[in-house]
């Protein structure tokens, strides 16, 4: 069905945090199969401090992370996907460019941590969970014997990890 290395896009409005994290996570759980990109439509240009953080503190490089418009992934020169996944509810509800390889696509939402209140430590607690979320649903995602299954059992897989991890809470 696909390649044997799978180019990842995870989308969210501002691409500052759940994306940046998941592509993040995704570069490294996925080696060498996956590689993991990360975009929003309306992206803040810069990666939200208690992300980074975060990331450092779990020993994730840092340097190339950015905040970046999904029109990169859109164009002649962009990688062809295989799989694109919105991470915000936000992001799902719009109108996304044609993206190169005819991906398969999933919802998977996440509560946005960038918009938890209070102390520094309730802000940090609140990305440590979301992060944690993140990786499980990766951990099944990267788990999946994706060359032997067909494209419709591969999209009920995609969409029930996104469907049971959400209702788990």
């Amino acid at each position: 069905m696909m390649s044997e290395l799978y180019n990842v896009l995870f989308l969210c409005t501002g691409n500052s945090a759940r994306s940046i994290m998941a592509e993040s996570i995704l570069n490294r759980i996925g080696k060498p199969k996956f590689r993991g990109y990360s975009a929003g439509s309306h992206p803040k240009g810069q990666v939200n401090p208690y992300a980074l953080d975060l990331l450092r503190k779990l020993n994730y490089p840092t340097g190339e992370l950015r905040s970046k418009d999904w029109n990169e992934f859109s164009g002649d020169n962009a990688p062809k996907l295989d799989f694109v996944f919105t991470l915000c509810d936000s992001a799902a509800g719009e109108m996304c460019p044609a993206w190169p390889g005819q991906p398969m696509t999933a919802h998977w939402g996440f509560e946005d941590p960038a918009a938890a209140e209070g102390s520094d430590a309730i802000i940090a607690q609140k990305f440590a969970e979301v992060y944690g979320q993140i990786e499980r649903r990766l951990q099944i995602f990267t788990s999946l014997p994706i060359s032997s299954l067909d494209k419709l059992t591969l999209q009920k897989r995609l969409d029930d990890i996104g469907r049971d991890m959400s209702e788990a809470g």
